[in-house]
């Protein structure tokens, strides 16, 4: 028998054993780790397929967008981090009823379209943002900086947006922007079928308002590539409300007068690396529907509209962007 004990420790020092007696697969701490200087990368796609009826005319949209962001942890005080993010590259490939326009920040040569000087403004953007637990010790971010600067750029790229800009890019909008990347996870152990949500309130001035909960559930282990990552499942509920009455336009050639939306099939995934602490990966989708009503020029037009938006995002150590740079200057 005594034997027998230590062989099952030697067993389990060499790694032979560990399906028996290593992680409870029904149990993961899901919590963010950080390590200063140590910069990750997120490629975030947002895909859009937009119906509208006006007037007894359908329009249609699809609009595929890809952003690349940079985070690199700068410094960590009684628990809230300070962090930097850089907006790397920017893609937009945009169809309106067949009128395209495309911008990729990755390449030196673009369209030009009255669309490519903004594009080319939000590239090189940098925030400094500061996360910290909150009640239930999920990262909350408390604060943001380098919004005025980012703000200008815009402007300098159009300068007609100025009102616009100023109202719906406050610093409360783009903290809550910012606030899902960190938000999604517990930071504290959970058993398989826990749940936990996340609130958020995204006020956009003149184009109204976006009430969404996030309610996250832990699936357990899945083998995904040769990673054994902890499954998430996501489901969103979103509300969306009109501006007010007297709010003014700033910048639009329309104002919402109502809106009677509703929202379906808000469903998603993540996959959490506890090697690495961080979400590998994660995919969202949303439905919209419903009615607008809205001003165009002192008349109001009535607006069936469905759509329905998929994003996804991918963490990585190495910039996405830079292979894509890499290759277009080694075929010169």
């Amino acid at each position: 028998m005594l034997h027998r004990h230590w062989l099952i420790t030697l067993l389990c020092l060499t790694g032979l054993v560990a399906p028996v007696f290593g992680q409870d697969k029904d149990k993961a701490l899901l919590k963010w780790k950080f390590e200063k200087g140590k910069t990750f990368y997120q490629k975030m796609t947002t895909a859009t397929d937009q119906s509208m009826k006006v007037m007894g005319s359908d329009i249609k949209q699809t609009q595929s967008q890809t952003f690349i962001f940079s985070w690199t942890p700068d410094s960590e005080k009684d628990g809230a981090w300070t962090i930097k993010q850089k907006i790397e590259a920017v893609m937009m490939k945009i169809d309106i009823g067949g009128n395209q326009i495309s911008y990729d920040s990755t390449k030196e040569t673009n369209q030009n379209n009255p669309l490519s000087d903004f594009f080319k403004a939000l590239v090189g953007s940098e925030f400094t943002i500061t996360i910290a637990p909150d009640k239930d010790g999920r990262y909350k971010v408390t604060k943001i900086e380098g919004r005025k600067e980012f703000v200008q750029k815009l402007i300098s790229a159009n300068q007609q947006m100025e009102p616009l800009l100023n109202q719906i890019l406050s610093e409360d909008a783009l903290k809550e922007m910012a606030d899902p990347t960190f938000g999604a996870l517990p930071n504290k152990e959970v058993t398989k079928n826990d749940t936990w949500k996340q609130e958020s309130t995204l006020n956009m001035g003149p184009i109204g308002k976006y009430n969404t909960t996030y309610t996250y559930t832990y699936e357990g282990k899945e083998k995904v590539g040769d990673k054994n990552l902890d499954k998430i499942s996501l489901a969103t509920d979103m509300k969306y409300t009109p501006p007010a009455e007297n709010e003014a336009a700033a910048g639009l050639p329309f104002k919402i007068k109502k809106a009677d939306l509703t929202t379906k099939n808000g469903k998603g995934t993540l996959y959490f690396d506890p090697d690495k602490g961080r979400v590998e990966k994660s995919e969202m989708s949303l439905d919209i529907s419903g009615k607008l009503s809205i001003e165009i020029g002192g008349q109001t037009t009535d607006v069936d509209l469905s759509q329905t938006q998929k994003t996804t995002v991918e963490t990585s150590d190495a910039n996405p962007a830079a292979p894509a740079k890499k290759a277009e200057a080694d075929g010169k």
